[in-house]
């Protein structure tokens, strides 16, 4: 994680909620080991390409760690934000930062996201979905299939992807479609829908 993504205060790590009703607002979270919040710039950008699509939407933001991608989404005007990461350190965090905004439209889920995934969304569909998973250990393509096997998606969805570098192919099921491709320092991020 760069300087520039992570300051810190008393230890703890801090992030920066850069649009809708809690911008500016900083928020900490947990010092874990590979936890790496996506930069502002990248979000900025991403929720450019989402701005018509994430007020009134259901988002899954999966691999949640800090929470910045689903808070950013809650801040601008999501209905609904599922969190679900399985490190109990930033699952308390994420709920911390839900209270102290007073965010009642979220849930957070402490599982490994494989685990939720494959139960199937039971009623849950989702408009989007934020799929930031640790780099190099294989679970975007395993996460991907999950999501588009067991009926988490709606018709049009936007999946938002988010990869390291040398990953450069990113096999997408037959039914989804690449919209919009970038790549930020070490960091390449993609939105496909459904």
């Amino acid at each position: 994680m760069s300087r520039q993504r992570r300051s810190t205060r008393g230890g703890q790590n801090r992030l920066r909620i850069i649009g809708g009703q809690w911008r500016g607002r900083r928020l900490e979270f947990p010092d874990i080991p590979g936890l790496r919040p996506t930069p502002d710039r990248v979000r900025e950008t991403l929720f450019n390409w989402l701005q018509t699509e994430i007020v009134g939407a259901r988002c899954l933001d999966l691999f949640a760690g800090s929470g910045a991608l689903g808070l950013e989404a809650l801040s601008r005007g999501a209905s609904q934000v599922v969190l679900v990461d399985e490190s109990s350190a930033a699952t308390r965090q994420i709920e911390a930062n839900l209270q102290r905004l007073h965010a009642n439209a979220a849930a957070v889920v402490h599982m490994a996201v494989q685990t939720f995934l494959e139960r199937g969304p039971d009623d849950a569909r989702y408009d989007i979905v934020f799929l930031d998973p640790p780099f190099a250990q294989g679970l975007i393509k395993t996460s991907i299939d999950l999501l588009a096997e067991k009926g988490w998606l709606t018709p049009g969805a936007r999946i938002y992807l988010e990869t390291e570098n040398p990953l450069r192919e990113l096999p997408l099921p037959a039914d989804w479609q690449l919209l919009k491709e970038k790549t930020s320092g070490q960091v390449t991020y993609r939105l496909a829908h459904t």
